[in-house]
């Protein structure tokens, strides 16, 4: 294989994974939305109680998104009523993943 052949390959495959870590990004932020989304659902009492799929989706999300949002509860103070640890949390990702992503792709 030539070097020009194997740089060829080498760029695709680093393109390839920039590209799947953009997705990652994507999908954990839509999971955080998700969490948030229903949170306010549930907290104005229009969520189902005792049913089984609304339940396994609230454990997903809730298993999924709340190690990363903690550490950011643990960080910023409380102000009241309100919540800043997701927006801060999606504003944190979408950053260091760009740089990731740029850093990888090249």
């Amino acid at each position: 294989m030539s070097a020009l052949a194997s740089a060829v390959v080498l760029a695709s495959t680093r393109t390839q994974i920039a590209d799947f870590l953009s997705a990652l990004l994507t999908v954990y932020v839509i999971l955080i939305i998700a969490y948030i989304l229903l949170s306010l659902v549930q907290s104005a009492g229009l969520r189902i109680p005792y049913n089984t799929v609304t339940n396994g989706i609230q454990t997903f999300l809730r298993d999924a998104v709340e190690p990363y949002l903690g550490l950011f509860r643990r960080i910023l103070p409380p102000l009241g009523p309100f919540d800043l640890s997701p927006i801060v949390g999606i504003l944190v990702l979408e950053i260091v993943g760009q740089l990731v992503v740029n850093l990888v792709a090249g």
